[in-house]
């Protein structure tokens, strides 16, 4: 993954650098432990071709129950894809198909904060049935869905 993750126009919006190998493994170990809130869940997949099974990216959803109702979840998502793999579709195909994830276990708003400048992530997010709200947290905008 760090060679998928390794260049730079990757952080173009998001801020910050690629990691290297070490910091990276750091990174999943840390996400595989899980969150130290047992109200937080940290879900992580790998993006691979279907015919290859090259590694071209991740997405992610970090799912929390509200204070008031802890059958309230919320997920809020992310998305990464290689620059080589850019511009085929695999964005939206997988987070199409993590959303549908959520759906079935439960989930009933999915969230996702974009750089208002990032039209492929925008892009994505609309095939994924999230619409902009008008709400901005740290430049970003935030993206939702209502599930149920």
């Amino acid at each position: 993954m760090s060679v998928t993750l390794s260049d730079p126009a990757l952080h173009t919006f998001i801020g910050g650098s690629p990691l290297d190998p070490t910091a990276l493994r750091a990174r999943y170990e840390r996400l595989v432990t899980g969150s130290p809130d047992p109200a937080v869940s940290w879900c992580n997949w790998v993006l691979r071709l279907r015919d290859t099974a090259q590694l071209t990216g991740t997405v992610q959803a970090t799912v929390t129950a509200t204070a008031a109702a802890t059958e309230d979840l919320t997920a809020e998502i992310a998305w990464v894809v290689g620059t080589p793999w850019q511009g085929r579709g695999l964005a939206s195909e997988a987070v199409r198909g993590l959303v549908a994830r959520l759906r079935e276990h439960g989930i009933r708003t999915v969230i996702a904060h974009i750089h208002p400048d990032h039209r492929a992530s925008a892009a994505v997010a609309t095939a994924a049935g999230l619409a902009p709200t008008g709400e901005e947290q740290d430049g970003e905008t935030r993206w939702q869905r209502q599930l149920r």
